[in-house]
C-alpha cells in the first residue's frame, strides 16, 4: 500500500464531480452549498496538486478536458465506493433499518407497488424505501453512479453487469377490439395471426416497446407510426378501434376496464419478460438485498385484493358463470383467473 500522503480531498473531488455534470460552475456551487469563488479555488488547488487541467473555461462555457473526463469518471468511482464505505459502517448493525433507493420502471410501478409497498412495510418496520420511476437507461445509469441501489427492471434491456434475483415472468397478452376477427375464437392465438394486424406499442425508449417491436417485426406484423408513452393510452386507442396492442399480464387487472376489449393469450412461443431486482456488483448490502427480493417475489406472488376493482369477466368476454371454477392458465384469459391479474 502506499503510504505517501495525499493532499487530495474527497471534497475536492465532490465540487469536480458537480462542475462536470452542471457544466456550470454557478450551478455547481449551488449544489455543493458553497460560495463560487470558493468552489474554484478549491478546483485551481485540485488542477494544481494534480498537475492536469480538468476543465477549460470562459465566461459561457465550461468543458471537460481529455484528461479530465478520464480522472472525472475515477471520481465518481471512488466517491460513490466511498458513500458505500460510510453506509456500510453506519448500518452494519441493521442493514433493514435506513433508507433503500430503489428504482422501478413504468410499466411495472403502478401494477405492482400497490402490492409491494405494504410487504415491505411489514417485513422491514424500520426501513424506509425510496421509489424513483423511470426508464431502464436511466435507472442503470444511477445504479452505477450509486444513486440507486437497486431496481425492479425487465432483464431482456440492455441492464449491464449487474447482480439479480428473478422475481417473475411477466407473458404479454394480445388486447384487441371485440369486433376484431381474432375475437371470435376462444382458442389460443398464434403468432402468425398477426401478420394482418395493426399493432401499437410504447416508444422505443420503454423496454417494453422494445421487446414488443421487436417481436411485431419478427412475426410480420405491421406496427402503428403512432407509439404512445404509457400502457394506458395504447389500451384507449385499441378501445377506439385503432388497432390491437400487447400488453403485460401484470398490467391487465388496472388497465382492462373498457368492456368493448377483448384479451387473448398465446400459445407457444408466448413473447414474455423477466422481472428481476438488479443491483451493481460488490454492493455492501447484497445479502439485504436478496432477503428484499424474496420478499418482493412473495408480494408478486399473492393477488392484489379485489376491493374496488371490476370483475374482469365483462372485460375479456368470459362465458363461464361467476361460480365456476377458474380455467386453466392455457388459452383465452377468462373469468376467475382474469379477476386475480
Amino acid at each position: 500500500m502506499n503510504m505517501t500522503p495525499h493532499h487530495c480531498t474527497l471534497r475536492q473531488f465532490q465540487y469536480a464531480v458537480a462542475v462536470a455534470e452542471t457544466l456550470s460552475f454557478r450551478r455547481a456551487a449551488e449544489r455543493c452549498r458553497i460560495s463560487q469563488p470558493s468552489l474554484s479555488a478549491q478546483l485551481a488547488q485540485l488542477e494544481e496538486m494534480l498537475g492536469v487541467r480538468l476543465f477549460e473555461r470562459d465566461r459561457r462555457h465550461v468543458l471537460i478536458t481529455s484528461v479530465g473526463q478520464e480522472i472525472l469518471e475515477r471520481a465518481k468511482l471512488i466517491l460513490r465506493e466511498t458513500d458505500d464505505l460510510v453506509a456500510l459502517a453506519s448500518r452494519s448493525a441493521d442493514p433493514f433499518s435506513g433508507m433503500l433507493r430503489i428504482g422501478v420502471i413504468p410499466t411495472i410501478s403502478p401494477y405492482l407497488l400497490p402490492r409491494l409497498t405494504p410487504a415491505l412495510r411489514e417485513a422491514y418496520p424500520r426501513l424506509t424505501v425510496r421509489w424513483v420511476e423511470d426508464k431502464t437507461w436511466v435507472l442503470t445509469r444511477h445504479l452505477e453512479t450509486g444513486q440507486l441501489d437497486a431496481a425492479l427492471l425487465a432483464q431482456e434491456a440492455d441492464i449491464g453487469d449487474v447482480e439479480k434475483v428473478v422475481i417473475a415472468k411477466d407473458p404479454f397478452v394480445l388486447v384487441i377490439p371485440r369486433d376484431h376477427a381474432l375475437a371470435i375464437t376462444t382458442r389460443d392465438v398464434k403468432v402468425a395471426e398477426l401478420r394482418d394486424t395493426l399493432l401499437l406499442v410504447l416508444q422505443e425508449e420503454h423496454c417494453f416497446g422494445q421487446q414488443a417491436a421487436i417481436f411485431c417485426s419478427n412475426k410480420n406484423a405491421a406496427i402503428d407510426a403512432f407509439k404512445a408513452t404509457s400502457l394506458t393510452t395504447l389500451v384507449q386507442m385499441v378501445a377506439g378501434g385503432l388497432g390491437a396492442t400487447l400488453l403485460p399480464e401484470l398490467a391487465l387487472r388496472y388497465e382492462l376496464a373498457d368492456a368493448n376489449l377483448c384479451v387473448r393469450a398465446f400459445g407457444k412461443a408466448a413473447p414474455s419478460r423477466t422481472i428481476s431486482l438488479v443491483w451493481r456488483k460488490h454492493h455492501p448490502f447484497e445479502a439485504a438485498l436478496r432477503q428484499v427480493a424474496a420478499t418482493i417475489r412473495s408480494a408478486y406472488a399473492t393477488p392484489p385484493a379485489k376491493h374496488g376493482v371490476r370483475d374482469r369477466r365483462k372485460v375479456v368476454g368470459a362465458t363461464s358463470p361467476p361460480n365456476k371454477a377458474p380455467q386453466p392458465t392455457r388459452g383465452p384469459l377468462r373469468g376467475s383467473r382474469a379477476a386475480e391479474l
